[in-house]
Formats: C-alpha cells, sequence, structure tokens
C-alpha cells in the first residue's frame, strides 16, 4: 500500500504494519508449524545479526494452536541480568496495546453503555470540542480504526521531557482538539492516529466514570486472566520487566517514563508478556469462552479500507478470504512486538523483544513459511570527533516535500535532529561518523550531509530503516546566506 503522508516514521516507530506485499495471496491450507529446535535456530540467528547476547539482546516466540501452546525463548535481559526469558518475561508492547483499547471499546458497546457510531462528542465532558466535517462527527467507530482524520500526534506539544518545557497534559491535547480543523470526512480515509486512540481512551473513561488503567484492569484484563500486562507495573512485575535496547543496543529509556506517551496509555501505553498474549489469542480464536470472547469475536465485524487490506477494531486484517492473517504490531524505545493469528485454521503467533528492531518477519513466517525472514544486520555505528566548526555548517532547516521540515541544530557540543512536529518524536542528537554521515541511538535512523560546488552544506539524506529509500531534503537558504 503507498504509504500517506508521515507514515514512513510510523513504520518505523509506532508500528504499522511489516511484510504486507508478501502477506497477501499466500495459501495456507495446511499449516505445520516448525518445531521448537527450528524456531530456537531462528531466533539464535536473528539475535546474532542484532548484536545481541550476551550484550542482552532477546526475543520470546509463543505458538498457540489445536495442539496446545508452546513458549520457545532465547537471550536473556541484559549484561548484568542473566535469567533466561520466557513466557512471563514482561516487554513494553507499543501499539499492540491499541488491541486492548479497542477490545473495551466492544465489550462496552456488547453491554449498551456506548455505540460504535456514537459521536467521541457524547463521552467527553462539557466544553471539549472535537472537530467537525460538513457537520460530520468524529464516531468512535472512526478512532478505534483509524479513519477519524486526526494526525498521527498533536503539534505544538512536547513529545521529550526537559526542564523548560511543561509537562503535556490533557488539557493541552484537549487544546489541540478544539483548534484542529479536519480535511475530510470522518471515516473516509485511512491514516494511523495515535491521538485517535488517545482520545477513544479518553472517551470511554468518561463514560465509565474512572481513569483508563483502572476501566481496563476491571473490563479486560480481570475477565481474561492475565497476570502480567498493566499500564503500571507492580514490583513483581518490574522484577520481570526485559531490560529495552535501542538502536544501537543500549539501555533505552521505559515509554511511560516519557512525559507526552505517558499521557496517553490508551495509544500504547501497556506492558505484557507471551503468556498473557497467548492468552488473548487463546479466546480469539475460541480455545477458551470466557465471558469477553463474544466482544473479541465482534472487533472483526467492522472493517475499513486500508490499501489492499482492512483494518479492524484494532486489529489489521492481511490478505481475502480463508487465507487472511489477523494482527497488530508494536513498537517503543527498546521493545518491539508482534501478535498474528489464523482465525480460518485457528492458530496464531506471538514474537517480543527488547530491541526496536522489527520482528513481524519471524510471527509471518511462522503461520506462512512462504514468506522469507528478513536479512537482518545492525551496522555498528563508531562515533568520531568532529571541530565545531563542521557541526556550524549543518544547521539549518531541510525542507522534505509531503513530509515537512526537518531543523538541525547546535546545543553545546552536539547537534541535534528535530523531525516534524505531527510525527510525535522528540529531537535525537546525531552522533557523528564523518563529517558528512551522521546516526541516531535511539532509533535506526541514519542523516547524510550534502554539499555544493562550493563545499558548503546544501542539503541532506535521511535513512529510514527497512530498506525505504532516503527522503532527500533541501536547505532552506536564508535571505542573509
Amino acid at each position: 500500500m503507498a504509504l500517506s503522508r508521515h507514515a514512513r516514521i510510523r513504520v518505523l516507530f509506532f508500528a504499522l504494519i511489516t511484510c504486507f506485499s508478501e502477506a497477501q495471496n499466500v495459501p495456507a491450507t495446511f499449516i505445520d508449524l516448525p518445531s521448537d529446535g527450528e524456531i530456537r535456530k531462528i531466533l539464535a540467528e536473528r539475535v546474532r545479526a542484532l548484536g545481541g547476547s550476551p550484550d542482552g539482546i532477546g526475543i520470546v516466540i509463543g505458538i498457540i494452536g489445536p495442539k496446545g501452546r508452546r513458549v520457545i525463548a532465547y537471550g536473556h535481559s541484559s549484561t548484568n541480568d542473566r535469567r533466561a526469558f520466557d513466557g512471563k518475561t514482561v516487554f513494553e508492547i507499543g501499539s499492540v496495546s491499541k488491541v486492548f483499547t479497542a477490545l473495551l471499546l466492544t465489550e462496552m458497546a456488547r453491554t449498551g453503555e456506548v455505540a460504535l457510531t456514537d459521536p467521541v462528542s457524547k463521552y467527553l465532558a462539557v466544553g471539549v470540542k472535537t472537530p467537525q466535517y460538513n457537520g460530520h462527527p468524529i464516531t468512535l467507530l472512526d478512532l478505534a480504526s483509524h479513519t477519524s482524520g486526526l494526525p498521527f500526534m498533536a503539534d505544538e506539544v512536547p513529545v521529550w521531557n526537559a526542564p523548560t518545557t511543561a509537562k503535556p497534559s490533557t488539557a493541552k491535547l484537549y487544546q489541540f482538539l478544539a483548534r484542529y480543523q479536519l480535511t475530510r470526512d470522518p471515516g473516509a480515509e485511512w491514516d494511523y492516529s495515535n491521538l485517535g486512540y488517545w482520545l477513544l481512551g479518553e472517551a470511554l473513561s468518561f463514560r465509565a466514570g474512572t481513569n483508563y488503567e483502572d476501566l481496563l484492569r476491571k473490563r479486560v484484563i480481570t475477565p481474561l486472566k492475565l497476570k502480567s500486562t498493566a499500564v503500571t507495573l507492580a514490583p513483581p512485575l518490574k522484577a520481570r520487566m526485559a531490560v529495552g535496547h535501542n538502536a544501537v543496543l543500549k539501555p533505552a529509556p521505559l515509554f511511560s517514563s516519557v512525559s507526552m506517551y505517558d499521557a496517553m496509555p490508551s495509544a500504547g501505553g501497556l506492558s505484557s508478556s507471551v503468556d498473557d498474549l497467548l492468552q488473548l489469542l487463546s479466546v480469539a480464536m475460541g480455545y477458551e469462552r470466557p465471558p469477553l470472547a463474544a466482544s473479541i469475536t465482534a472487533m472483526l465485524s467492522e472493517r475499513r479500507p486500508m490499501g489492499s487490506n482492512q483494518q479492524a477494531v484494532g486489529w489489521v486484517v492481511l490478505g481475502k478470504g480463508e487465507d487472511q492473517l489477523v494482527m497488530q504490531e508494536g513498537s517503543t524505545w527498546g521493545y518491539s512486538s508482534y501478535v498474528v493469528w489464523d482465525p480460518a485454521r485457528r492458530v496464531g503467533a506471538v514474537v517480543l523483544s527488547n530491541q526496536l528492531a522489527s520482528v513481524g518477519d519471524i510471527a509471518l513466517h511462522l503461520l506462512r513459511p512462504n514468506i522469507p525472514l528478513e536479512q537482518t544486520i545492525v551496522k555498528k555505528h563508531i562515533e568520531t570527533a568532529l571541530s565545531s566548526t563542521v557541526f556550524d555548517g549543518c544547521t539549518g532547516q531541510y525542507e522534505v516535500p509531503d513530509e515537512g521540515v526537518f531543523n538541525v541544530t547546535r546545543e553545546g557540543d552536539f547537534l541535534m535532529l528535530h523531525v516534524p512536529v505531527s510525527w510525535g518524536l522528540p529531537k535525537f542528537r546525531l552522533h557523528p561518523e564523518s563529517r558528512s554521515d551522521f546516526f541516531v541511538a535511539e532509533l535506526p535512523l541514519r542523516v547524510t550531509f550534502q554539499t555544493d560546488s562550493k563545499g558548503r552544506i546544501s542539503g541532506l539524506l535521511l535513512y529510514p530503516p527497512r530498506g525505504q529509500h532516503a527522503l532527500p531534503a533541501k536547505k532552506i537558504v536564508q535571505p542573509t546566506e
């Protein structure tokens, strides 16, 4: 599918969908799931490619099908924690959290507390203004299917903690909604939105008269008998938490430590384990029938077009007919997750990693062996020292058509990269490898500065991950230059 504006950064970070083209039209009349030994070999090769153990990188896989559940793990949490991963190891799950928020929505719709077609404004406090287009309001279903027309994130709201900036708040986000103008009818077009899922969580919480975390625990986590899924981790869960690692295999901050993301747990703030996510799939595929089974089934009943695939309520549906796969992916600063299941054959897979490199290809390969594994190699970056005069020449504004303006600034002895605000990402320090090549530690991003015939910086190339083409940006020349 074609990526919409800002979708490149969403693919690399907040998780959209990988391997779209590979997953479609791949017949699966019979699924012979790999053995534990075969899966362990895949994990060992991937962890080595990531530069993992003994650096503390690991992956846990869960398989569920007619023959029961299996958990296969490889690696450990960190160089200082040699405990082996298992099904109870806790990871941040990023946007897989949206599945839980969407399930909360369908459960409240099943009990008659809300209707999917209700406008979200019905469940917000008096005075909260939400945008409309041609008199058409945003509905709860629009939010849950990423068709609300709201952007990925709010602008002018800081996403990184800094002493000079105020902590983002719900009030700030509501102020953004009050002034934001939709450019199309809600429900008309798919465009991934963390902001939309934040608003959905706020509406459901207001309707129930409690906060999101307590509501989710009461209505979803407890009925499903999940033991390791939470927004706020109690000490026993913290003790089982894997240490997350960034793009250069250094310990990464928890998502909850970043104030903007802490303000929207319904979009990506949960942590969980393979055991718990297998329990979710067990209910989804009918191996267990607790009260939430009907609500999970209802999540697939409403679908919106998403290129050649479909967006259901909280889930993405890949392919057509009996070869469909249902999935959701997640990433945070130091973790990756992928949950996928085959409704027709009642098999599913969960893959969790404590490094932010994509693991979706592994999950899809387990259920569709014809989908190849990615040849993942993490490049070892070596930072070098440069003079301040080199940094001075790099500062300025760089414009990418249809993407926005990137700002490169100087902060002391460092260069900082500021991506467009609507991408919902903080500023990043650029680490030099040469006079022209720089890398970001938190994400697998690289920048190469380009010069003109006089040796002056005239533009840059931004290299996203996952084999995407570099984004060329032309430097905006000021009148005094």
